[in-house]
């Protein structure tokens, strides 16, 4: 199960389960990268 990211803006994101992490990822991106997204396979593989 991977539950955590870096973001190349330097966010370090966590969450407890996979849900979670896209959700605060996709939260992230929409706050801090407007126009920017990505589907849940993209931020998974992207997570550790």
């Amino acid at each position: 199960m991977k539950t955590r990211l870096n973001c190349p803006c330097g966010e370090y994101i966590t969450a407890p389960d996979e849900d979670e992490l896209v959700r605060l990822v996709q939260a992230h991106l929409a706050a801090e990268h407007p126009g920017r997204s990505y589907e849940r396979d993209e931020i998974l593989f992207m997570a550790s």
